[in-house]
């Protein structure tokens, strides 16, 4: 991340107002620029900034943001995106299965996260060798039920399936493959 990124943030914890307005101004535009893709108007695009932009804020005031691993803008997006699969449920919108997957641009920024991680163990490193042999739906269908936990009717709902059994079973035919996967391939 900028060193540029890290005085604005350190200007923020610092409870800095000018910082806070030029942070606010600054990722406007880019936020509504990515929300435009979810068919929403402006004006609930500007709702949901409003809102992502105030859990920003509380965050860093309460001390739950202490270090910041990515662009500012990343982690405005990053709730925005929530706040508006929140919005589209509300509202009983359709939302496509793409919608859960991050944006290309948004993507690449987390790319550049700093995260500090443990090594991964054995079991770890084996078990992400083979997810990334598995087909695109059945990772997205992995990622979706155990990485973000969403519910088999979320899942239903967003990817077209036809009944929750339907979710159900290729969840279980996802997670049998990747089993056969570790067993059974030779390193």
């Amino acid at each position: 991340m900028a060193e540029d990124e890290q005085l604005i943030f350190q200007k923020l914890k610092n409870e800095d107002s000018a910082a806070y307005k030029t942070v606010y101004m600054d990722n406007r535009e880019l936020f509504l620029n990515f929300g435009r893709k979810y068919a929403l108007n402006t004006e609930d695009l500007l709702d949901i900034y409003q809102d992502a932009y105030v859990i920003f804020y509380e965050n860093i005031l309460q001390g739950k943001l202490t270090v910041l691993h990515s662009k500012i803008s990343t982690y405005l997006i990053g709730i925005g995106r929530l706040l508006i699969m929140n919005r589209m449920r509300k509202n009983r919108k359709t939302v496509s299965i793409e919608s859960y997957l991050m944006p290309a641009e948004t993507e690449s920024a987390l790319e550049q996260f700093e995260i500090e991680k443990d090594p991964l163990t054995d079991k770890q490193l084996l078990l992400k060798k083979y997810f990334e042999r598995l087909g695109e739906k059945c990772r997205e269908m992995l990622v979706l039920f155990y990485y973000k936990k969403n519910t088999i009717r979320q899942i239903m709902d967003a990817g077209g399936y036809a009944s929750e059994n339907v979710v159900k079973s290729q969840k279980s035919r996802c997670l049998k493959t990747l089993r056969e996967l570790i067993t059974k391939i030779p390193e």
